[in-house]
């Protein structure tokens, strides 16, 4: 995790009440180096990771650890588990896009991997 990304994860989702545009072009370039950690940005729509883990166990553990962020949140990701695989998916579905939130609960999400 970097410093930036850091400082990413002491901030907080913020609630999308719709009405506001999905981060673009350098935005999501800039944010997308803070965060690191091997999170790509999926047509400038959506932010996409797959962890990997020993066994189903490990990979159950993280989802259910991502689970209790998400809800403290209030930002809830696709989970894809797998035996020793985590594919999680992150947009705001109510812009249909990116925001900041998505990008916070991503550098929190990578926290929870050890």
């Amino acid at each position: 995790m970097t410093d930036q990304s850091c400082n990413l994860t002491k901030k907080h989702c913020i609630p999308c009440r719709g009405g506001v545009p999905p981060l673009k072009g350098d935005e999501l370039v800039n944010l997308t180096k803070i965060l690191g950690n091997g999170w790509k940005v999926i047509k400038e729509h959506h932010l996409e990771k797959e962890y990997t883990f020993p066994d189903f166990r490990k990979a159950l553990d993280f989802t259910n650890k991502v689970g209790v962020i998400a809800e403290q949140e209030n930002h809830h990701p696709d989970i894809y588990l797998s035996w020793g695989k985590v594919k999680l998916t992150l947009w705001t579905h109510k812009i249909d896009g990116l925001t900041e939130s998505d990008f916070i609960l991503a550098a929190k999400c990578d926290e929870q991997y050890k």
